[in-house]
């Protein structure tokens, strides 16, 4: 069963997010493009498909039929025209970067149909500031999955002030048909709900490690075993992305102009040493032996 008027999905932007947004509206029955300019991640999100579905199956979490049509459902390419051309909704998962975005949704804007929506996967730059680059403004909301988006249930959907009822209304009743569970934003704020917790926790596990309290492996302990949450915060930033924690922490700098906005001495050092967490091999943990 799909959401009315909504039959093809593209995803822009075929990195770690990207492409298991993909996978996720391909498994769900929806007819799916991935595109990226870069080929050698293209290949590996095709890789990830051709991998994990067969995984799921022998392991009795999926059946063989679902498998195969969702295969068949999604299809890789590098010319975001072809991917885009036809789409009924485009799901964008390309980096942090306020800049790239605008140029992707203003290119978006000219090849898609008059009646597609344009949803950023941004996790914290909200549609407000990409909008103006579309004519269609009241199509442009944000679609906020958290990483692994094959696995993590949350979806944060923001409705900013272009935003149509409309349009808030379909991209959350697509979220619950992909088998994701919704909340809704009625308004928009930097960094919307998840996140913004999730910072509170991180800046002061960040000024404790700095102002060297206390190791990152104990906070890291503090916070499974007394708060109960299934990682600590350095863990954390490991999964998601130590890049991405710096990207952050730059645009919300640039924007605000508060100095304390500014990421973490060891947030840059590791930044620039590109230990940037699992992706790497390497970030607080060492991840090159496993």
């Amino acid at each position: 069963m799909t959401v009315a008027g909504i039959n093809k999905i593209c995803v822009v932007g075929a990195g770690n997010m990207g492409h298991q947004i993909a996978l996720c509206c391909a498994v769900a029955g929806y007819q799916v493009k991935c595109t990226d300019i870069n080929d050698e991640i293209l290949k590996k999100a095709e890789n990830f498909a051709d991998t994990y579905l067969p995984q799921r199956v022998a392991k009795g979490k999926m059946t063989e039929e679902v498998a195969k049509q969702a295969r068949a459902n999604i299809s890789f390419t590098n010319d975001i025209k072809e991917a885009a051309k036809d789409a009924d909704v485009v799901i964008e998962a390309v980096i942090e970067n306020l800049e790239l975005k605008l140029k992707i949704f203003a290119q978006l804007d000219e090849i898609c149909p008059p009646h597609t929506i344009l949803a950023t996967n941004s996790s914290f730059i909200v549609s407000s500031k990409i909008a103006p680059a579309t004519k269609r403004p009241d199509k442009v909301c944000n679609m906020h999955f958290f990483n692994p988006a094959m696995v993590m249930k949350l979806v944060e959907v923001v409705k900013g002030p272009h935003t149509s009822e409309e349009t808030a209304q379909k991209i959350f009743d697509l979220a619950k048909d992909i088998g994701k569970i919704p909340v809704m934003l009625k308004k928009e704020i930097y960094g919307f709900l998840v996140n913004r917790i999730v910072q509170a926790i991180n800046r002061e596990a960040m000024y404790l490690y700095d102002m060297g309290i206390a190791s990152y492996q104990d906070i890291d302990t503090a916070v499974v075993n007394a708060l109960g949450h299934p990682m600590g915060p350095f863990r954390m930033m490991d999964l998601t992305g130590i890049d991405l924690a710096y990207y952050i922490g730059m645009e919300r700098y640039q924007e605000s102009g508060d100095p304390a906005a500014k990421p973490s001495p060891i947030i840059v050092e590791k930044f620039i040493k590109k230990e940037w967490g699992q992706k790497t091999g390497k970030g607080f943990y060492d991840y090159t032996k496993k």
